[in-house]
């Protein structure tokens, strides 16, 4: 690879000390960072380069429960060498001027970890100092979701982006889309033929994604209370899921092959705002920076269904919430029960079969079965096929998803991204169920979300499945 220049905008932010500099400290240790590239961080806080290290050297010996292996003085000494640093408002031209000097590579990457409100000041003047044009080398831009709050503000911030950027130089980033086991999926499916002939609705009763989180909102009260679940999860995190467990095969495997099957998938989903429901866990009005009226929504089940063919009349069910029974983050492909099945009048012998594609925290792909139990008698247990990573998911075998897609972006491979057409796409699903919203169901912390939600899916003659610990354990 190339060397390049990663400019940081709000290198002191929440987002860089807890993703982007861990990310980039195992780039180092990797040898992922070309000879000669230098990371500049801009930030308001007066400080030098020296400073900057030391800042750097604090944020990696901080406790971060997604950076846990040891840092290496050699490594750190190596990245650090890489700094440079720039102080001042992001309105201030004087900025880009600073900028301009300490740019001598000829590749750059602009990385915006800082607030949407300022893109605009941060294009208009990269454009007026000629930054976001370069002969001879390329130019990239790598923004973080939320892209908009709705589908009206979705559309204004591509246009906005449009205006000072080719749509080849974006990369909207999703760091789901960067997990190794959603990856995985596409692999699964599509490198072989065994189960991919049955992912349609004549195998398939229904299919559930859950993301739920043992926790609450911590200190991210004043971002979270403006924005609730179905917004932070659900418009993003968890539609994408869907797209890559129902996607077709893509005709070949390229960014705007696997893109166009995902938007196809986006375009069919039908919202139902008759079928969503809204909780809040018990005590959230007393979180830290949240309104003590809040109808902010920390849970949300809904229904809906994907109009293609392939999909017809099955059923999709979707929860996320906060404050729940456990940290866990899968899809499940529930089959049918074929009614010729000869083993039905046995104990749990009308158990359904069902794939699972696990994302966190025991990441795996397996296949819920019916065994016979050793023995003289005819009896039924359920037991797993199962591929999983084993591993600890804090080293270095598995990338992370910033790490992945940091890479990526490098590379210039936007497949794991997503462009302006996808992210309008999701909008366009969610802002229906989103005009929904009513006063939000209490619910205990530590349950699985309000009654209401069991309800949502027993009117169907069918009940939430709890995920299992039992598989792909470390």
């Amino acid at each position: 690879m190339d060397s390049f220049a990663l400019v940081i905008f709000g290198i002191t932010s929440n987002l860089a000390q807890i993703k982007l500099i861990p990310a980039l400290y195992d780039m180092e240790e990797k040898g992922l960072l070309p000879f000669g590239t230098t990371i500049i961080g801009l930030a308001r806080r007066k400080m030098t380069d020296e400073d900057l290290q030391k800042y750097v050297g604090s944020v990696l010996r901080m406790k971060n429960i997604h950076h846990k292996h040891p840092i290496k003085d050699e490594i750190f000494q190596r990245l650090c060498r890489r700094f440079k640093y720039i102080s001042g408002e992001i309105e201030d031209a004087s900025v880009y001027t600073s900028l301009k000097r300490k740019i001598i590579e000829k590749n750059v990457i602009f990385y915006l970890a800082t607030y949407p409100e300022l893109y605009s000041y941060v294009f208009e003047h990269l454009k007026k100092s000629g930054l976001n044009k370069k002969s001879g080398g390329w130019i990239r831009l790598m923004i973080e979701k939320p892209i908009g709050h709705d589908l009206k503000s979705a559309r204004e911030l591509n246009e906005l982006l449009l205006k000072y950027f080719t749509e080849d130089q974006i990369y909207r980033l999703d760091h789901y889309l960067g997990k190794e086991t959603l990856q995985n999926i596409l692999t699964f499916r599509f490198a072989n033929d065994i189960f991919e002939p049955l992912i349609n609705k004549e195998f398939i009763d229904h299919i559930q994604i859950t993301a739920s989180e043992n926790f609450g909102i911590g200190k991210r009260g004043g971002y979270y209370d403006q924005v609730g679940a179905l917004k932070d999860v659900g418009q993003n995190h968890q539609l994408q899921m869907l797209a890559f467990a129902t996607m077709d095969a893509p005709a070949k495997f390229s960014s705007e092959e696997v893109a166009k099957e995902r938007i196809k998938i986006l375009k069919s989903l039908q919202p139902d705002p008759d079928r969503i429901v809204f909780g809040q866990y018990e005590g959230y009005k007393k979180e830290e920076s949240v309104d003590p009226d809040s109808r902010t929504e920390t849970f949300y089940a809904l229904k809906t269904s994907i109009k293609n063919g392939r999909f017809e009349n099955i059923p999709v069910y979707i929860r996320a919430g906060k404050k729940l029974n456990q940290t866990v983050t899968e899809i499940s492909i529930v089959f049918k029960n074929p009614v010729t099945r000869p083993f039905k009048h046995l104990e749990c012998g009308d158990e359904p079969n069902i794939l699972i594609y696990r994302i966190q925290p025991n990441e795996g792909i397996v296949l819920k079965i019916l065994t016979k139990i050793p023995g003289f008698e005819n009896k039924l247990q359920a037991e797993y096929m199962q591929y999983c990573y084993r591993i600890d998911p804090h080293n270095h075998y598995i990338p992370d998803p910033y790490e992945r897609l940091l890479v990526d972006a490098i590379r210039g491979d936007h497949t794991f991204f997503n462009d302006a057409e996808e992210v309008e796409a999701q909008w366009a699903f969610i802002d229906p169920l989103a005009d929904a919203r009513g006063k939000p169901h209490l619910y205990e912390p530590g349950s699985w979300g309000p009654k209401e939600a069991d309800k949502l899916i027993g009117d169907d003659g069918r009940c939430w499945l709890e995920p299992s610990m039992a598989f792909c354990r470390i």
